[in-house]
């Protein structure tokens, strides 16, 4: 049997926690008085938590301490953690377990590929953990995408050849990282944002099993 290798970013792709990242950033930012907005929020996806706030600090014109910095950072993931610690399997996004389960049918290595450092709890939370071979998170990885680094050590611990994975990605940054890696990319979320990815669907209720089927047998 053919085996490629499945690697899945979380944020966006397996559970919507984009939201609550969105309210932590914006509690954040008004805290030091610079305005946070949904358009600004999309250019976050993807991005780790010390390249966000800087961002965010470029944004609003803003200059802190490392001090400060570090405190910010701080606060926002205990903000972020409040809202994930509420978190059950209904954050599911809709057809996810059906993918997962016909991967797991068809003993196909499945990772996850995320640059959360939540990843871990998250899954614990919507009862997914069990469904993954390998989970490489935010923890793991030196380089936030689009450096590949996170989809390499991936790749890595599937025991997987780089150009037989393929990644599900609802970021450019996601996207592009795939591609640097030479793996197959299909992007979850809009077609003028992830034009760049091999494939493109709105969501998993447009992935058929027969597609899924197909990539094996490539």
């Amino acid at each position: 049997m053919n085996k490629k290798g499945f690697i899945f970013d979380l944020d966006g792709v397996i559970v919507d926690t984009a939201k609550y990242h969105f309210l932590a950033w914006k509690e954040l930012a008004k805290s030091i008085d610079i305005d946070f907005t949904h358009e600004q929020n999309e250019q976050l996806k993807g991005v780790s938590r010390v390249k966000s706030l800087e961002k965010i600090l470029a944004w609003g014109n803003k200059t802190i301490s490392e001090t400060q910095f570090k405190a910010l950072m701080l606060k926002k993931n205990e903000e972020y953690l409040s809202y994930i610690a509420k978190m059950d399997d209904k954050e599911i996004l809709p057809d996810v377990p059906k993918i997962l389960n016909y991967l797991i049918q068809k003993e196909q290595p499945i990772s996850l590929g995320s640059a959360s450092k939540n990843a871990r709890p998250i899954l614990e939370k919507v009862n997914l953990l069990s469904k993954f071979n390998a989970i490489v998170d935010g923890n793991d990885v030196s380089n936030a995408k689009p450096d590949p680094e996170v989809f390499l050590i991936a790749a890595k611990h599937l025991n997987i050849k780089l150009e037989n994975c393929i990644v599900f990605e609802d970021s450019v940054a996601g996207v592009q990282a795939a591609n640097t890696a030479n793996m197959i990319s299909i992007g979850i979320g809009k077609k003028e944002v992830l034009h760049e990815a091999d494939y493109i669907f709105s969501d998993f209720t447009e992935i058929e099993n027969s597609f899924i089927q197909e990539l094996i047998n490539r």
